[in-house]
């Protein structure tokens, strides 16, 4: 079994930026002739102004939201789906995705091979296959890699035990922590399994959960995929963050904005998605994470990530007001002066208190609250501090407040 899926994981950063730009004018060109909701969204963009990968930035981010609008509408999927694909998906909200048949089309198979997985292993797909697209997601990838796949799906947890090991299953796929739960079973059905791997995704996965599994001579490797866009990062054997999919390109911005952050900071997953059926360009994942300076030891070059960070959407309603990242981003827009801004929000003496820390050089803090008036609509104490002094965590909401847990 090689060590890498293909060529691509091994390209040197000048060709992949090379062929990542080529791509990436080819498929705003395809997405505004194929795709209405696409074109719609990137109304005044033409693909020939591209010229660096820098550019990118410059385009508008495209947030769940908007699709969740388009989709209503013009269903199912809002016009931004390129062409007639084979499956169609639901996601809460609700939102639909289009799903396709072609190989490895949620590009699954990158992952499962970096995990090991390959054509001597029957893999217990116990992702779902009701309405989400995660066991479709799945399956498809393990077909990639020539794995047979037991459909196994969710629940039914003595039937999953007897099938694993009458089938003589090797390979896991799932959450987290529903391998644990079915290794406990089978614990308590003194029935021995022979699962030896497990690709894992859609949950968070423990340091003590990952200890427990290689215990058992489980190698567990997890990887970062939504059902819009497919795989977005996933780890290799070296477990030294999550090496970007071939397929996509990652920025790290900060939230509320398109506004990349320093290598480092952390900030909003914004992903652009080559997949020509569904072409979804500075698509907004709601994530926070930071970008893992240095190749992966395993020899893939591509950009490395942390990992999930938690979530961007840093809404709060204060004073009965809901205040959001991008008045937050408006704000230090007004202002030459700011770098950057962080509203924090206490309780006291019953009412919510909010306070606005900017961060610059020569900050008149009066005018700063007039524009916190004009763009918050709301009244705080405006705090300037130094440059360098507000922490680089990707919060721009920090909502202190102790909520009664009854």
């Amino acid at each position: 079994m090689s060590n890498f899926y293909d060529a691509l994981e091994t390209r040197s950063n000048d060709q992949r930026d090379a062929e990542n730009l080529a791509a990436l004018t080819e498929l705003v060109s395809h997405a505004k002739s194929s795709a209405p909701g696409m074109a719609a969204h990137l109304e005044g963009v033409d693909a020939s102004d591209i010229t660096d990968l820098a550019m990118l930035s410059k385009l508008p981010v495209l947030r769940k939201s908007h699709l969740g609008a388009a989709q209503k509408a013009s269903p199912p999927f809002g016009g931004f789906a390129a062409s007639r694909t084979h499956h169609a998906f639901q996601s809460p909200g609700p939102i639909y995705e289009p799903g396709g048949i072609t190989h490895d089309w949620f590009r699954l198979g990158r992952f499962l091979h970096a995990a090991g997985l390959g054509a001597d292993d029957l893999v217990q797909n116990c992702f779902s296959y009701h309405m989400t697209p995660a066991g479709m997601m799945f399956e498809s990838g393990a077909r990639a890699v020539g794995a047979r796949i037991f459909p196994a799906g969710t629940g039914q947890t003595e039937l999953q035990v007897e099938a694993a090991a009458q089938l003589g299953v090797t390979a896991y796929a799932g959450t987290p922590d529903y391998l644990r739960i079915i290794l406990d079973k089978a614990d308590e059905m003194g029935v021995s399994l022979g699962i030896t791997k497990a690709a894992v995704s859609g949950g968070a996965l423990f340091p003590s959960l990952r200890a427990g599994y290689a215990d058992r001579g489980i190698s567990c490797l997890q990887c970062y995929a939504t059902a819009d866009l497919g795989n977005i990062a996933y780890e290799s054997a070296a477990m030294e963050g999550m090496i970007i999919d071939e397929g996509v390109i990652v920025e790290i911005v900060t939230p509320g904005t398109g506004d990349p952050v320093t290598e480092g900071e952390v900030g909003e997953v914004v992903v652009t998605s080559f997949n020509r059926d569904y072409p979804l360009i500075r698509f907004a994942t709601g994530d926070l994470s930071a970008v893992l300076p240095g190749a992966s030891p395993c020899g893939r070059t591509n950009m490395r990530i942390k990992g999930w960070m938690g979530r961007a959407d840093q809404t709060a309603k204060i004073k009965g007001m809901f205040v959001r990242p991008e008045q937050v981003a408006a704000l230090v827009a007004r202002h030459a002066e700011i770098d950057r801004a962080r509203v924090t929000v206490t309780r006291a003496d019953d009412k919510d208190v909010m306070t606005v820390q900017v961060e610059g050089a020569g900050i008149e803090t009066a005018s700063v609250a007039e524009t916190v008036r004009a763009t918050l609509k709301l009244s705080g104490h405006v705090e300037a501090v130094e440059p360098g002094t507000l922490p680089r965590d990707g919060i721009v909401i920090d909502d202190q407040r102790q909520y009664d847990q009854g």
